[in-house]
């Protein structure tokens, strides 16, 4: 369990008034909140309040209607998805995304892509220090998956893997970025409830390490026990926001959310 202290540290993600149109659906409307470095902060709230929307305006799928999105004092409204990935952000999908025909740790290896050496000419030269570099990135890919369990398939077709091993896979290769904000959507989706503990104990290793999560998940045991912070969406807005305990005991998310206030609050 993580520590209930709201106060936000330095911050690293700042939302103020992030809206998003569609015509004239209004997906997210007027969303503020910060995300302080070091912290695992949480959105939930009922499908169709506009999570997934949020999660691709924070990570440049889609950009904002109105409203600011700044990442370490950085305006980032408008930059694109590689600019995000160079400063620091990496994230996860709702739908396990892989480069099928590669094995296990190839995939990994194509989250280091940043750091490749200039593309296709280097590697067809085989240079020295392309050669060095591969072999310092392959053992680094082993070291990921050997973190999320999964050192005793690197070898195999991406394909073998099930659906549970897929999101840890996944996982693994964001990491290989070294991001210092990592985006998780709906990590726990489609997992038994021994995959859903691994993979707690995984992001708490991660934070606990530094990392900064910014985590958008349905189980809401899962979220109540990682979170240092959590806000809520209902209609595209904005409802409640802070602590875990806090969030159990708002009346406004029992109603919306959670059906009925939380026995252990």
């Amino acid at each position: 369990m993580v520590s209930e202290n709201s106060a936000v540290s330095d911050v690293i993600l700042d939302i103020q008034g992030a809206s998003k149109h569609f015509g004239g659906l209004v997906a997210v409307n007027d969303v503020s909140f910060q995300v302080g470095a070091g912290h695992v902060f949480g959105l939930i709230g009922p499908n169709g309040a506009g999570k997934s929307t949020l999660f691709n305006l924070v990570t440049g799928v889609l950009s904002p209607s109105a409203g600011e999105i700044g990442f370490d004092r950085r305006p980032m409204s408008r930059a694109p998805l590689h600019t995000r990935s160079a400063l620091g952000m990496a994230r996860t999908f709702q739908i396990v995304r892989v480069f099928p025909g590669l094995s296990v740790l190839e995939n990994v290896m194509m989250g280091f892509h940043p750091r490749l050496v200039d593309g296709i000419l280097p590697s067809l030269l085989r240079i020295a220090h392309v050669l060095r570099t591969e072999r310092a990135l392959r053992q680094r890919a082993r070291e990921l998956l050997a973190f999320v369990g999964l050192e005793g398939r690197a070898d195999e077709p991406v394909e073998h893997l099930p659906h549970g091993q897929l999101r840890l896979l996944e996982i693994a290769r964001a990491l290989a970025s070294e991001p210092r904000l990592l985006l998780l959507d709906e990590p726990a989706a489609g997992l038994n409830d021994g995959e859903t503990r691994h993979l707690g104990t995984l992001i708490q290793q991660l934070n606990r390490s530094g990392l900064t999560v910014l985590l958008v998940e349905h189980n809401i045991d899962f979220m109540m026990g990682l979170c240092h912070r959590i806000a809520v969406l209902d209609h595209g807005c904005k409802i409640a926001e802070g602590t875990p305990r806090e969030i159990q005991r708002d009346d406004k998310v029992i109603e919306a959310y959670l059906g009925r206030r939380a026995s252990h609050a």
